[in-house]
């Protein structure tokens, strides 16, 4: 093994050109997988947090609508059963709901001038089921202008989710081989610059895989660069997105977003697994031509 990690770093600087741009390449391709990766788990927690509010219906009012008018569409939407709570909320109230949430920002709404905000009918259902048909038969009610419902905008979530991750699997599969494929290049100049050695070896007896220890411990220590590189730059980049959106985030959509900290001890594993295997296979692929194994 000393001799295989001796012989490596021996490699890597003597052709340290190649060699920078094998871990450049593969950190690129680490970072995207990590941003799409930071993407997909945020989309899926906001989709989870909404399945949990899947009981409230909010039906948004026409300006024309008045405090009796919403009294007697919330009588009607109580005919269709499994209602178990309803509230009127006036543009006031709704404007102080944003306002709560804005925090320290909330200054920036009186330069809104009129309350845009609309009247709207908070409605608590005991079940899935019951907000469904609720929804459907308050579209055709005169006075509901639009309606909030949860799980229409967690499907769309859900669809946005599986196209973003079949998108970022393409685009991943397609830079795992440009990666592995610029390692094998790397370590092949190596393997041409040692031929006359590698040969004598072979004549002595050295076995394929005593041959091939100091190029796939090379492939290997690139891979591993590749990843801490790519997770501290992902960290950085996604901390710094934190600090700057996070706590509006929180307040607009009400839901946090993945902690930066949590990210990084996953994708630690994650991408030194997958730089450890770039580095793995770029090195047997380039070897297995020279050694007719």
């Amino acid at each position: 093994m000393g001799y295989n990690i001796k012989n490596a770093f021996i490699q890597i600087w003597r052709n340290k050109g190649m060699a920078l741009a094998s871990i450049l390449a593969i950190t690129a391709m680490m970072m995207v997988f990590g941003l799409f990766l930071i993407l997909i788990l945020n989309v899926n927690l906001f989709t989870e947090m909404l399945k949990s509010n899947y009981n409230q219906v909010e039906f948004f009012l026409e300006d024309s609508v008045t405090k009796e008018d919403a009294e007697q569409l919330i009588a009607t939407i109580e005919t269709y059963g499994g209602v178990k709570e309803s509230t009127y909320r006036t543009k006031e109230d709704a404007m102080n709901i944003m306002r709560k949430r804005w925090g320290e920002k909330s200054y920036l709404l009186d330069t809104l001038g009129e309350n845009p905000l609309p009247s709207s009918i908070l409605i608590t259902v005991d079940s899935m089921e019951a907000a469904n048909n609720i929804t459907v038969k308050a579209k055709e009610l005169e006075g509901i202008e639009d309606i909030k419902y949860y799980k229409e905008i967690e499907e769309k979530l859900t669809r946005f989710s599986n196209v973003l991750q079949a998108g970022s699997l393409a685009v991943i599969a397609f830079m795992l081989i440009v990666s592995i494929m610029v390692v094998a290049n790397t370590i092949k100049l190596t393997v041409v610059a040692r031929a006359k050695e590698i040969e004598i070896m072979k004549y002595i007896g050295a076995t394929n895989w005593f041959v091939r220890g100091p190029f796939l411990v090379e492939g290997i220590i690139i891979g591993i660069i590749s990843s801490l590189l790519a997770v501290g730059a992902t960290y950085f980049i996604y901390k710094e997105v934190i600090a700057l959106v996070g706590k509006q985030f929180m307040t607009i959509m009400s839901s946090p977003l993945v902690p930066a900290d949590y990210m990084a001890k996953n994708l630690i594993i994650i991408f030194v697994a997958i730089g450890v295997s770039i580095g793995a296979c770029g090195s047997i692929g380039s070897m297995r031509k020279f050694l007719d194994a």
